[in-house]
């Protein structure tokens, strides 16, 4: 181990092992890989232009789905290209200054889906419990406050936490167990005790996890009573409708997020992690745009108008 008073040499560049070391599995996850990675670029860049070019969608659910689209393209074009890079190499090597800006803009988008979904939570809630109120509540200035507000706590978030990741010294060995620089493998290479490090991380991930879980729980809670006092069973048909797709979400990333960050610390959880990555980073951005897509029926029709032509809904 280095201490601050010994000689010791930082580390300049770091080496990615990538998602798997079987020479003959590669090939085929290259394929996968670029095919989930094209599908999601097409889903979620697709969205964002349908949102923006019809007038049906210009809504305040639509403007933060747009918002969640290119959250989840970015998410995916932060680390899938050198997955997909890895795939063809028999290993990666990621400059210091690299890997700081990648831990970074995946802390940052990462964040910022997190704290999205509990404003779409709320903007469930407010449709919902006061739809007479909704587009008065809900208007253009504040939804951009909203996005303002989540990107400003999204890049301090970020900034806290990789600031504190590389303030730590780096002297070797070099080896990232990962196919991309996330905070664990990362922090495993410190030659320096990581404890208090670990302990910011914890709690301000803990903290985000908390204030977006009970943003969520509160709406939904409030949603539900609103729900269960209407007295048509359509009305309430169409009121589940219109969060089913979000619910979806967040059961797909919250899951994920669970599972990924209460596993103990071991080599085993490390390699569990590289699989659970893929799914956070990589499955669920491809996944989000088709399902608000296939579960909701105005992104059907507007589809369908726009690229089908005149089609019955």
């Amino acid at each position: 181990m280095c201490t601050p008073i010994e000689n010791c040499t930082q580390v300049t560049w770091f080496l990615l092992l990538g998602l798997t070391d079987q020479e003959g599995l590669k090939g085929t996850l290259f394929v996968l890989f670029l095919f989930v990675y094209s599908v999601t670029l097409v889903g979620n860049l697709g969205m964002i232009v349908l949102i923006h070019v019809e007038p049906q969608l210009h809504s305040p659910m639509y403007f933060f789905l747009s918002i969640l689209s290119f959250i989840d393209a970015s998410l995916s074009t932060i680390d899938t290209p050198r997955l997909l890079e890895n795939f063809i190499t028999s290993g990666q090597s990621i400059s210091f200054a690299g890997c700081v800006v990648q831990m970074a803009l995946m802390l940052l988008q990462g964040t910022a889906e997190c704290l999205l979904l509990a404003i779409m939570a709320y903007d469930r809630f407010v449709a919902i419990c006061h739809p007479l109120l909704y587009h008065s509540i809900m208007s253009h200035r504040l939804r951009v406050q909203l996005v303002a507000a989540t990107y400003t706590a999204s890049v301090a978030n970020s900034a806290l936490l990789t600031g504190n990741v590389f303030k730590l010294p780096y002297c070797g060995p070099n080896v990232i167990n990962h196919y991309f620089c996330d905070i664990p493998p990362v922090l495993q290479l410190a030659c320096a005790d990581t404890t208090e490090v670990e302990a910011i991380i914890s709690s301000f991930s803990a903290l985000i996890f908390f204030f977006t879980v009970t943003v969520i729980l509160v709406s939904y809670a409030y949603i539900l009573v609103t729900i269960c006092r209407m007295h048509s069973l359509e009305a309430q048909s169409k009121a589940l409708s219109t969060c089913t797709s979000h619910l979806t979400v967040i059961c797909l990333l919250y899951g994920t997020l669970i599972f990924m960050y209460t596993q103990p610390s071991s080599s085993n959880s490390l390699e569990q992690n590289k699989v659970v990555s893929v799914f956070y980073s990589v499955i669920i951005p491809m996944l989000n745009p088709l399902i608000y897509s296939l579960r909701n029926k105005d992104v059907k029709s507007a589809f369908k108008r726009r690229y089908l032509g005149k089609l019955p809904s």
